[in-house]
C-alpha cells in the first residue's frame, strides 16, 4: 500500500504600512499586496481577492494541460479570464461567493472538439484549488479551431 503524499507551500506576508504588505516565499520574487481599494487598499496593486481568482484559473490551466497531454489532445493555445464576486452573505464579514472562469481552448483539428470538451470537464472535476475553496466555481468554456494559413 502506497503512503499518502502531502506537499507544503509556505508563504510569509510582511506588513509595510497602511493596508499594504509584501508577500514572500523562498525562491520566488516578492509580491506587493494590499486590500481592495473599496476596502481601503491602494489602487493598482494585487489583492488577496485577485490572488484567489488567479489561483483557481492557474490551477485550471495546469490541469487542462496535464489532462490534454495524458489524453493526447494537442492544444494550440489556452487562455482563461476569471473573476470572483466578493459580497456580504449574512454571516460575519464578506466572502468570495463565486468564481467564474472563461477558459478559451484553441485546437488545430475540428474533429477533436468532443475530446476537448471531455478534457475540460475532467480538468474542472480535478482542479484541486477549485475543490479546496468554499466559493462556487463556474466554467464558461469556448473551444476554437485555429485557422490554417495557406503556404505562400
Amino acid at each position: 500500500m502506497q503512503a499518502a503524499t502531502a506537499h507544503t507551500y509556505e508563504t510569509e506576508v510582511v506588513w509595510t504600512g497602511a493596508r499594504e504588505g509584501e508577500l514572500h516565499s523562498t525562491g520566488l520574487p516578492p509580491l506587493e499586496v494590499t486590500a481592495p481599494p473599496e476596502l481601503g487598499g491602494h489602487p493598482g496593486m494585487w489583492t488577496p481577492e485577485h490572488y484567489l481568482v488567479a489561483a483557481v484559473s492557474t490551477c485550471l490551466m495546469t490541469t487542462v494541460i496535464a489532462v490534454a497531454d495524458a489524453s493526447h489532445l494537442p492544444i494550440v493555445a489556452f487562455r482563461c479570464t476569471g473573476w470572483g464576486t466578493l459580497e456580504e452573505t449574512g454571516g460575519p464579514g464578506m466572502e468570495i461567493t463565486q468564481v467564474v472562469l472563461e477558459p478559451h481552448l484553441t485546437l488545430a483539428d475540428p474533429s477533436q472538439r468532443e475530446q476537448a470538451i471531455r478534457v475540460l470537464e475532467k480538468a474542472e472535476r480535478n482542479c484541486f484549488i477549485s475543490r479546496s475553496i468554499k466559493a462556487h466555481v463556474k466554467l464558461l468554456p469556448t473551444i476554437e479551431i485555429a485557422s490554417r494559413r495557406a503556404a505562400a
